[in-house]
């Protein structure tokens, strides 16, 4: 019998009857009938009203304008990716506020990605601000990142939350404006239940462990404290608070990658590990970072992206599940790079990564 349009681990796992998704994707649900909470969110974008929600939308952005004075309006985080690109050009076009940029470099920028956020922020006027972790630490913190949350990337994940925050205090400026909703695709909220933003949103979605409890061997206080939020007495005096756009606009990634080709001259590029060419073309390591998620969990960022692309009628289920198991196992080139900063070897490398296996997961091979 042909296995052709079957899920990698039938046998294994359960998958959403609709899409792609296993049971393993962190804090999926499943309704009565089959269906993850991911595609239920994507039927309730369906039945929300997007002008109220815009309104909405307009009369926060207006509050803090208003308030701002002669400071910035907001502050934008940015990468020169796909979603806080098209964010910044909301805010700037749409709305004619004055931003604040803010960039945690990771320090893994590829050329694509530099091009992509200079390009950005020249066309577009906006005053900007970088952060940039020295590369010794780096390699630092991803060696421990694998042993502490499994993947390579807890510098990214713990910056990007934090140096916004950092910024919202040393320059007053309380709105802080992010681009997708955790509930667009992730299965861990929907638009009906979102996850709010609040100081700790990153520690939870992404992080999963603090700066503190990073500090072991080689990596002091010091080297951390710059992934530290501010405190909560700073962040009240502020008044630092953050929105998703996803959340008061209707979010359709493929829409914006092409509005942002034509109108701003933004460029896809290879990315390992998936069929898609925008989605972290930032970065040199998402190979490593999505191979480390298969390995954990059975499924990488082809099945993410074929599940969205299922949910908005571009795939067929069967098509999505092929194109998963052509990308999501393959071994990304840059993991020699990042086993060569570790110190690790490949077979250790894996075992690290798997012990951090959870519930059905453990029964993969």
């Amino acid at each position: 019998m042909s296995d052709f349009g079957k899920p990698m681990y039938p046998q294994q796992l359960q998958y959403c009857v609709r899409c792609c998704m296993p049971e393993t994707n962190e804090g999926i649900k499943f309704d009565d009938m089959g269906i993850c909470q991911a595609c239920q969110s994507q039927e309730q974008k369906i039945h929300i009203n997007w002008v109220q929600r815009e309104e909405e939308l307009r009369r926060i952005l207006e509050y803090y304008k208003a308030r701002a004075g002669d400071s910035y309006d907001c502050i934008v985080p940015i990468s020169g990716g796909k979603d806080s690109s098209f964010q910044l050009h909301v805010i700037v076009k749409i709305y004619q506020m004055k931003p604040l940029a803010v960039t945690f470099n990771h320090n893994w920028y590829t050329e694509t990605g530099k091009y992509n956020l200079w390009n950005i922020l020249e066309k577009l006027s906006v005053d900007h601000i970088m952060f940039t972790p020295n590369r010794a630490l780096v390699n630092k913190l991803a060696k421990r990142s694998l042993y502490a949350i499994g993947d390579s990337c807890w510098h990214c994940h713990a910056g990007v939350g934090a140096f916004p925050l950092q910024v919202a205090v040393k320059f007053n400026i309380p709105l802080i404006v992010w681009g997708e909703s955790v509930a667009e695709s992730s299965g861990r909220a929907s638009y009906y239940e979102p996850v709010k933003y609040d100081a700790n949103y990153f520690l939870r979605v992404s992080a999963k462990v603090s700066p503190a409890e990073m500090v072991k061997g080689e990596l002091t206080g010091k080297d951390v404290y710059p992934f530290e939020n501010p405190t909560l007495e700073e962040l009240e005096k502020v008044g630092v608070t953050g929105i998703h756009l996803g959340d008061y606009l209707f979010w359709d990634d493929e829409r914006q990658v092409e509005f942002l080709k034509k109108e701003y001259g933004w460029r896809e590029d290879e990315v390992e590990g998936t069929y898609k060419r925008y989605k972290s073309v930032e970065c040199i390591m998402p190979g490593v970072h999505d191979y480390t998620k298969f390995l954990k969990r059975g499924f990488g960022r082809a099945t993410d992206h074929a599940s969205q692309d299922v949910r908005a009628g571009l795939l067929s289920r069967e098509e999505g599940f092929e194109l998963a198991k052509e990308y999501d196992p393959q071994r990304p080139k840059i993991l020699d790079y990042y086993l060569k900063i570790i110190g690790l070897s490949e077979e250790e490398f894996e075992r690290i990564v798997k012990s951090h296996r959870e519930g059905k997961a453990k029964e993969l091979p």
